[in-house]
């Protein structure tokens, strides 16, 4: 069962921010380009944050949950909050040592850091990954 539950075919979602500064395109488009690698799958972070209702019980189904917030302000982490989710993984642009700033020209090595950042925090690495602790929804957490 534990392997069962543990394969590559679980359900990874990943609510990113988009926030108007390079961090948030950076967390955007690493969530793009993750789920197009079918590592797993964005949805929208806004629509969780309007509390519409679909969006609100895919992210409360979804088997792992990854948070993925450029700056520390965590509007991510905060529109989660704010409507009763608690991620499994959290990811913190700022924290791996990108300068914010308000150029969206994004660099290539910036994003391949994010990208592996967000893929270490499922795999349950922490180097420069904030992983939030409490309780897992999931069975391999």
């Amino acid at each position: 069962m534990t392997q069962e539950c543990c394969t590559e075919n679980k359900e990874i979602m990943i609510l990113a921010c988009s926030g108007a500064s390079n961090l948030g395109q950076l967390a955007n488009q690493a969530a793009v380009e993750l789920t197009r690698e079918r590592f797993g799958r964005m949805s929208c972070l806004a629509a969780v944050g309007a509390h519409l209702k679909t969006f609100v019980q895919s992210a409360q189904n979804a088997s792992h949950l990854i948070a993925v917030d450029g700056c520390p302000v965590g509007c991510a982490r905060h529109m989660l909050e704010h409507v009763g989710i608690r991620t499994q993984s959290y990811v913190v642009l700022y924290d791996l040592g990108i300068e914010k700033n308000m150029d969206t020209n994004l660099e290539q090595s910036d994003l391949e850091k994010v990208k592996a950042a967000i893929t270490e925090s499922f795999n349950g690495h922490t180097v420069a990954v904030a992983v939030n602790p409490g309780p897992s929804r999931s069975c391999c957490g």
